[in-house]
């Protein structure tokens, strides 16, 4: 298990790149001020790591947000993500140029391919997958992104990347109590790619649960804490997410325990009982 003590710790990416153990979860944060407010919340209490992706309409305020605190670039490990509807090699080096400007950065940290195109919507979806990989691959040959991966992509969409020259560093899958995708998450620690959980807390559904409230109790820990610490503990980088001042300082606060051996592999005994329900296969958008 790392030994995390930070949130300057890092993880480190098969490229030799170091990546903030926890990031900092933009999604559904709405545009304008609260998401300029949350993001320079997030930069104050340390958050280094801040992800996004053009689909979650907020890039421009984001990089207002980075703008007006000051901070330094390469103080902050920035992702964002080529939409669905983007991909393909043209679209997606025209989307990445939007995404560039909307930041008003010069570089990204990380760009993932946001969800794989999948059997149920396209014949030749392998190709097209390559074909984002390629215009992604090309960028980070140019140095304008440090880091290149995929979100959502599941062990039978990643197989053809794996066989290219630069391959994925990073999978960022949903990923919390209940759902671990044991398939993917072998998958990728088998072949050295890191997991980022998305919606470490299910969307608040864990924030409910009776099991988690009693292991939580134990540790003097909210539920929200246990299940960020639980993923790192899981070898997986944490993206959580809030608006609230309070509960974006409470999400950092997880250094100061350990989860039991015990506790972990109860926690990753608990069955399904919430969360997005999309499957990279089967979505429509």
């Amino acid at each position: 298990m790392n030994d995390f003590k930070s949130l300057k710790d890092t993880f480190t990416l098969s490229n030799g790149y170091k990546i903030p153990c926890i990031g900092f979860g933009t999604w559904q944060t709405p545009d304008g001020e609260t998401a300029v407010n949350a993001v320079k919340e997030a930069i104050k209490l340390g958050y280094k790591h801040i992800d996004t992706a053009a689909i979650y309409g907020n890039e421009k305020s984001i990089g207002k947000a980075i703008k007006e605190i000051g901070i330094n670039r390469d103080e902050l490990f920035i992702t964002s993500k080529v939409w669905n509807k983007e991909r393909g090699y043209k679209t997606t080096l025209k989307a990445f140029e939007k995404t560039l400007n909307d930041l008003c950065i010069d570089y990204l940290d990380l760009y993932l391919i946001h969800w794989p195109a999948s059997v149920n919507q396209f014949k030749d979806w392998d190709n097209i997958n390559l074909e984002t990989w390629r215009a992604m691959t090309e960028l980070y040959k140019a140095g304008k992104i440090k880091s290149i991966g995929v979100s959502n992509f599941m062990p039978h969409h990643l197989k053809s990347l794996m066989e290219t020259e630069i391959k994925p560093v990073v999978n960022q899958i949903e990923f919390h109590v209940g759902f671990m995708q044991e398939e993917t998450f072998k998958y990728c620690n088998d072949n050295n790619i890191l997991i980022e959980a998305w919606s470490p807390l299910g969307t608040g559904k864990m924030l409910d649960n009776e099991t988690l409230k009693e292991i939580a109790n134990k540790y003097n820990k909210s539920i929200a804490q246990l299940c960020i610490r639980w993923c790192l503990q899981n070898n997986t980088l944490p993206l959580p997410k809030s608006v609230t001042p309070s509960r974006i300082k409470e999400n950092t606060e997880i250094f100061d325990f350990v989860i039991s051996d015990e506790d972990m592999k109860k926690i990753n005994s608990m069955p399904y009982f919430g969360g997005s329900g999309h499957h990279p296969d089967k979505v429509n958008f």
